[in-house]
């Protein structure tokens, strides 16, 4: 969930700044993009080299840097974020949060942020007792921000009970959960299908197409940041899913790609056939590579089993089938033909005479048509743009 992510974490005056070190860590192994912001105090716990180091970004601990000239724009790193934690939350800073004090770069971009924001409290028992304290966690969240809760233990006072800051790992779980079931795929089950299939004429020859598998590749990374546990069957591509929760099927040949198809399509809430599939596969494959002996070379073909009309065949009503169509003429009528039979609720048609859009290209231009023959026609964009227009669909018709 914190993949690609713009984490934001604030660091506070407290003797639990050391624990700011193992959360950066943390945060970047999830794949997060991590920038802190540091009171002055902090600073006395733990160095903002330690923590640059570790997030691989500068440390933002004032307005003004003497040494360059330059200012630190808190309105800037306010909007960056995706979402802001602040851990550990001191008592005098929550104070200033629940008033709206800024006399430090970290309450100017606390004041600035724009995404949700997270505190991790850390303070002693009696200070975490106090009325005062409980009064300002109150109004922190009457703002909308949300408390990660202190644990208990021994404290640095010697006293035991509430107030240690909240272990890295428990917040980063916190984070992620937190983030997860505020997505609209959340608990849903999608299987996508990706890139060209190759079909063997010897044990060094294929027939195959054009496909790149950039599409499908888009797709599922978007279904994936959409919540949904992604399952992507892959043809023979050279890509890499941006999201490592994405489970990965790699297959080659039709054959192989219906049968990673039906061993998951039944536990899919939703299925996007992507995959540019053969049509035709050769009758006979040679078991020794073919040598060039005559003039002329015929291969016998059979056809591939369908797989989108084998699915749609088995799909229940609870079940969402996408499908596409690449067409070079009469392309509206013969796709809407193909989602009449092939028993689909949504096909992507796009057009080999449209420029930009098809194979290998980073760009594409769709119109989306469901069941009811409803049209949406887009203009052409970047495939992560199409694919996040595809997948707005999807979770429409999911969700529904």
């Amino acid at each position: 969930m914190l993949e690609g992510k713009n984490i934001l974490l604030g660091v506070c005056g407290s003797i639990a700044a050391y624990k700011a070190a193992t959360l950066v860590r943390l945060m970047v192994k999830a794949g997060a993009n991590v920038q802190v912001v540091m009171t002055p105090d902090s600073t006395n716990f733990i160095t903002p080299l330690t923590l640059s180091t570790l997030s691989k970004n500068p440390v933002h601990f004032q307005y003004f840097n003497p040494e360059n000239g330059e200012w630190d724009n808190h309105v800037e790193l306010g909007l960056w974020g995706d979402a802001m934690i602040i851990a550990p939350a001191s008592a005098n800073t929550m104070a200033k949060m629940a008033g709206g004090l800024v006399d430090n770069l970290l309450t100017a971009v606390y004041l600035s942020a724009k995404c949700p924001v997270y505190f991790a409290p850390a303070m002693d028992l009696d200070m975490w007792k106090h009325t005062a304290t409980r009064d300002n966690i109150a109004q922190l969240q009457s703002f909308g921000n949300i408390l990660i809760p202190p644990g208990s233990g021994e404290l640095a006072s010697g006293l035991h009970g509430e107030g240690r800051m909240a272990e890295p790992e428990e917040i980063v779980s916190f984070l992620e959960a937190d983030i997860k079931k505020k997505l609209p795929l959340v608990n849903k089950k999608v299987l996508v299908t990706a890139g060209p299939t190759y079909e063997a004429i010897d044990p060094v020859r294929f027939i195959g197409n054009h496909s790149s598998g950039k599409m499908g590749f888009a797709l599922a990374d978007e279904l994936a940041s959409l919540g949904a546990d992604v399952t992507l069957i892959a043809g023979p591509v050279a890509l890499k899913s941006k999201y490592n929760s994405i489970k990965r099927i790699d297959v080659t040949s039709a054959a192989d790609m219906l049968t990673a198809c039906l061993d998951n399509f039944a536990d899919a809430d939703a299925c996007v056939m992507c995959a540019a599939v053969a049509d035709y596969t050769p009758a006979q494959v040679a078991t020794q590579k073919i040598k060039k002996t005559e003039d002329h070379f015929n291969i016998e073909l059979k056809k591939t089993t369908d797989i989108l009309k084998t699915l749609g065949a088995q799909k229940r009503d609870d079940q969402v089938l996408v499908g596409f169509a690449l067409e070079t003429n009469n392309e509206e009528l013969h796709a809407k033909e193909k989602l009449q039979k092939k028993n689909l609720d949504l096909i992507v048609l796009n057009s080999l005479n449209d420029s930009g859009a098809g194979f290998k290209s980073d760009t594409n231009k769709v119109t989306l048509i469901d069941r009811n023959l409803n049209k949406t026609v887009y203009d052409l964009k970047s495939k992560t743009e199409v694919a996040h227009d595809i997948c707005l669909k999807v979770t429409q018709l999911l969700t529904k």
